[in-house]
């Protein structure tokens, strides 16, 4: 059974370590879950009142503490979270459950990094923000962005998006491990 004690991690962890858990923490609270968040289903069937879950929330809360746990890039994660496919709009992401600072609501497709992700379906690892023409700069701290397609039948249905307040903040290890996290959400969930 899932627990909160969930997103708790040994003092001395790894980065491998940390996704590890993040990884299989993650299975078991998708497990059985299919929603991506509530609130968004609520509004348009009533039946989804009852949903107790939202994946994409819990996953946020669970990889936001796997960061706070690690040294320095890691621990200097300043947002994390999800965009999701705006339904309403035409090649449009808007704002998911998140931690950090309050962000964008809206991203269309090919602007920023969040948007090119998506336009692209591949994962951008941006080493320094500034550098990226085009940076959407809702929190003015961070200095470096990883954003990850959610992809599902060939189409962006969502994003992964972590910024970090240092230049580098993510590597090779982060990339592999939020793409696997990507798809197993991707997979888990009703989009």
């Amino acid at each position: 059974m899932v627990h909160a004690d969930s997103s708790n991690f040994k003092a001395d962890v790894t980065k491998e370590e940390a996704y590890k858990q993040v990884l299989e923490q993650a299975e078991l609270l998708l497990d059985g879950q299919r929603n991506w968040v509530w609130y968004a289903l609520s509004c348009f069937v009533s039946e989804s009142r009852g949903y107790k879950e939202s994946n994409t929330a819990n996953l946020t809360s669970l990889l936001w503490h796997a960061y706070k746990s690690l040294p320095s890039p890691s621990r200097d994660v300043n947002w994390a979270g999800f965009y999701v496919l705006d339904h309403l709009a035409k090649e449009q992401l808007i704002l998911g459950p998140f931690q950090g600072k309050v962000a964008c609501q809206t991203i269309k497709f090919g602007r920023g990094v969040c948007g090119t992700a998506a336009a692209k379906k591949e994962t951008m690892l941006v080493e320094d923000v500034e550098e990226f023409p085009g940076h959407i700069a809702c929190d003015g701290d961070s200095r470096s962005e990883i954003v990850v397609p959610i992809i599902v039948d060939g189409k962006t249905v969502a994003i992964i998006d972590v910024d970090c307040a240092v230049v580098n903040g993510f590597d090779a290890v982060d990339k592999s491990a939020l793409e696997d996290l990507a798809a197993l959400i991707g997979k888990a969930c009703d989009w």
